[in-house]
């Protein structure tokens, strides 16, 4: 059994590459910010128009939340750089058990979400290309977008960090465009009541707060990724920050300026809202084309970034011999067999949706991962507050402890915030896969058990593949 504390074996020493390059600051903070800003926000304004401007107190309010979680994770990179992340936190603090339940949480997130992101940008992608018409070419450019960033994940981290970078200035260009050119245009009348539910102010933005929950879901992207970042103890952090710090602005800037440029009435209504908010500020009608070409960009690097995440995390859970070990195989700086193996299920889950038609699979499916992308997260910040009790000099900073100590506290309220707003079907159903997880683990510990026996000691860790 995993005992705290215990030195973990060095990495292998990777062969130099060419396909394969280390993120740097600005790679690592695209990454986080590609990865939480992805189609939704071209719907959020009109999903929260409904309760007035008095969302925009719940967009502060979670910022708090998030900002919060992001230095968390910051503060147990610097502790422990490794690859993995809320895996790496919640193995180090509690053992493998609560390992293995981040992981096998955090994996079923990503390749389930990828699934969605791809159905969902295919709607973008009708405004430019028809594709909707007939189900099967829908499944099909669902599925192109799928393995797309998949082959830029199998060409090497060098290629990923330049699409997610690449995407990210692309994507944030019309973002910025309406959230501070609709500034210039704003007009206070098109703003409509403060709280327009005329309940209670509280229970409104606890309500638009539900909603707006999941928006920040990918401020774990550098921590997941730390191996394959230089400096990680440093940068990680910083990435972590600035890229939370910036989706909060655009968000908020964003949904400011929808407010303020389209009529709250036609507002509440609207199924583009960015569309209306372009058309009222430049006149014509190519509002529309221009904000799905820019969505289709945004998912496509969001779908690149989680390609990525997605392998990191059971990569690591391998090393340490809690996956299959066919995870932990490595080539040019990215685990080949984790990218395969999801963007196979996501494509399987793709193909079930659009042959049932109704949808109801992936529905229930997606709606399972609202719950378990915050499994990893609450087992994270439980693992900063486990050091900051825990008395050890060595794993807490005692000039920083009270303040750690309310960040972590914060970042734990908003983890538990986020099941809350899963809802409960979504926590009976997360708690079913999460209940499956426990089967597989059991299969692994046998086995390392047996292993451990017949070696007479630890079972020998993966071996990384590097090289072409």
């Amino acid at each position: 059994m995993h005992v705290t504390g215990t030195v973990t074996p060095p990495a292998p020493q990777r062969t130099p590459d060419r396909h394969t390059r280390r993120f740097g600051l600005p790679v690592a903070t695209a990454l986080v910010m590609g990865n939480i800003i992805g189609g939704g926000i071209f719907l959020l304004p009109a999903s929260v128009a409904p309760f007035g401007t008095v969302s925009l107190l719940a967009f502060g309010v979670l910022t708090v939340g998030a900002i919060a979680l992001a230095l968390v994770f910051g503060r147990l990179a610097a502790r422990d750089p490794r690859t993995g992340g809320p895996y790496v936190y919640a193995r180090e603090a509690f053992g493998d058990f609560a390992g293995f339940l981040a992981a096998w949480a955090y994996w079923i997130t990503t390749w389930v979400s990828n699934a969605a992101l791809a159905v969902a940008a295919v709607g973008y992608l009708d405004v430019l290309i028809p594709v909707n018409g007939h189900r099967w070419t829908a499944c099909l450019a669902a599925l192109v977008l799928q393995w797309l960033p998949a082959l830029s994940n199998f060409a090497g981290t060098r290629y990923v960090g330049a699409v997610q970078l690449v995407s990210t200035v692309l994507k944030f260009a019309p973002l910025l465009l309406v959230a501070v050119g609709g500034l210039f245009f704003f007009d206070a009348d098109n703003l409509g009541p403060f709280n327009a539910g005329g309940g209670s102010a509280v229970g409104a933005v606890s309500a638009s707060a539900a909603i707006l929950l999941f928006s920040y879901l990918g401020v774990e992207s550098a921590a997941v990724s730390a191996g394959e970042v230089k400096d990680p103890r440093r940068t990680v952090g910083r990435a972590t920050v600035i890229g939370t710090a910036g989706a909060a602005l655009v968000y908020l800037l964003g949904t400011l300026s929808v407010f303020g440029t389209v009529a709250h009435d036609r507002l509440v209504g609207s199924t583009a809202p960015f569309s209306d908010a372009v058309d009222a500020m430049f006149g014509g009608s190519w509002g529309g084309w221009a904000v799905a070409l820019a969505a289709l960009v945004s998912m496509t690097g969001c779908l690149n970034g989680w390609t990525l995440l997605s392998a990191q995390t059971p990569y690591a859970a391998a090393r340490d011999g809690l996956f299959p070990a066919a995870f932990a195989r490595r080539r040019r700086g990215v685990p080949t067999v984790g990218v395969g193996v999801t963007v196979v299920l996501a494509s399987l889950l793709t193909v079930v949706n659009y042959a049932s038609g109704s949808g109801q699979v992936f529905e229930v499916l997606v709606l399972v991962t609202t719950f378990t992308a915050t499994v990893p997260y609450l087992l994270a910040t439980a693992a900063q507050l486990f050091h900051l009790v825990s008395g050890r000099r060595d794993r807490v900073n005692g000039a920083r402890l009270v303040r750690d100590t309310v960040v972590a506290s914060v970042a734990a309220a908003f983890s538990l915030w986020l099941v809350a707003g899963a809802g409960y079907a979504a926590v009976y159903q997360g708690v079913l896969f999460l209940f499956a997880g426990v089967l597989v683990y059991a299969v692994m510990a046998g086995r390392r058990g047996r292993a451990r026996s017949s070696a007479g000691g630890e079972p020998p860790f993966a071996v990384e593949r590097s090289g072409v």
